[in-house]
């Protein structure tokens, strides 16, 4: 399967669920996974879990990530995902949350490569569906496996890796490291996805042309700009700069990304949802205004509780600013 364009959303928990999903798409993401997907919880019907893995009409792709260490687990997870609507599954062996290592998932399992080889194996088996990776350089700076699990992976099936510029031990401290995933690119035959700190067009041919990389993956990046990688994907394309939104688009997309959110969530759970998202559109936002006004506007409007309020304070902010730029 070929998916459309370099430039693709990362599987963000908190972030890319389906109102996000469905707003990127919108405006010409490509690719956005869910939010990661517990394969046990999943298979036990846990109803928040199932949520995330939710199918929505008019996402072009339906990419759901799992996470997990059991095998039995991995497999009926691949297997519902696929069943759920999933044109393409994701392993998580990357996120960093101690909740996470935790339980000896996501980026632990870069620790034992034998037993990871072995869950992408059962994951593989377990569908027709292409199986792709996602995992950072390695544990700690000691041991960036990043490679060999890039290998091994390709010879259990695996169809894509993406590649986190970080060790686990680095959370999101420091810079990306672009250049070591051309290792991981040396290593395998497969298309490699850049992911670290890539936010705008300067950034995404740096860590093209100094990882290797087939296309890149965006992150934190996207928080509050849904639209972020249509932009991105363009300026590549052209060698142009990136065409942001206008006051007016940016907008419309924030309060119809409010609407999607109610109508997914509930009134109550969808504005609780959509605050980080309206922090987020808020702080990026061109609007003429300082920072302490900013941070000020931004903690008002986060603590209103209806959407209504919310909708019509937003709409106010901009006009106002709009009018005094």
């Amino acid at each position: 399967m070929r998916v459309a364009g370099r430039v693709f959303f990362a599987p963000m928990t908190g972030v890319s669920d389906l109102p996000f999903r469905r707003a990127a798409s919108k405006l010409g993401a490509a690719y956005v996974a869910t939010e990661m997907v517990a394969c046990d919880s999943f298979a036990r019907g846990r109803p928040d879990v199932v949520r995330r893995a939710a199918v929505g009409e008019g996402l072009p792709l339906m990419v759901i990530q799992l996470v997990g260490r059991e095998p039995h687990w991995l497999a009926k997870g691949a297997a519902l995902a696929e069943a759920a609507g999933a044109d393409i599954i994701d392993i998580n062996m990357g996120c960093p949350a101690k909740e996470v290592t935790g339980a000896l998932s996501g980026s632990a399992l870069m620790r034992d490569l034998d037993l990871a080889e072995s869950l992408i194996a059962v994951a593989v088996n377990a569908t027709k569906r292409p199986v792709t990776l996602k995992m950072r350089l390695g544990w700690d700076e000691q041991s960036k496996n990043a490679p060999e699990l890039a290998a091994r992976a390709e010879q259990a099936g695996i169809k894509a890796i993406t590649v986190h510029g970080r060790t686990r031990q680095q959370f999101y401290n420091g810079r990306a490291d672009w250049s070591a995933v051309a290792a991981v690119k040396a290593a395998t035959k497969l298309p490699v996805i850049v992911n670290g700190d890539v936010t705008d067009e300067t950034s995404a041919r740096e860590a093209l042309r100094l990882s290797g990389a087939d296309a890149i993956m965006i992150g934190r990046g996207c928080y509050g700009r849904p639209w972020i990688a249509r932009s991105i994907d363009a300026a590549l394309q052209t060698g142009n700069k990136i065409r942001e939104p206008d006051l007016t688009e940016r907008l419309t997309i924030a309060l119809d990304h409010l609407a999607d959110s109610l109508r997914f969530y509930g009134d109550n759970m969808g504005l609780r949802i959509f605050r980080k998202h309206l922090g987020w559109y808020i702080e990026h936002s061109p609007l003429p205004m300082s920072h302490e006004t900013r941070r000020a506007a931004r903690a008002q409007l986060c603590r209103l509780d209806s959407a209504t309020a919310v909708e019509a304070a937003l709409t106010a902010l901009w006009n106002e600013d709009a009018i005094a730029a």
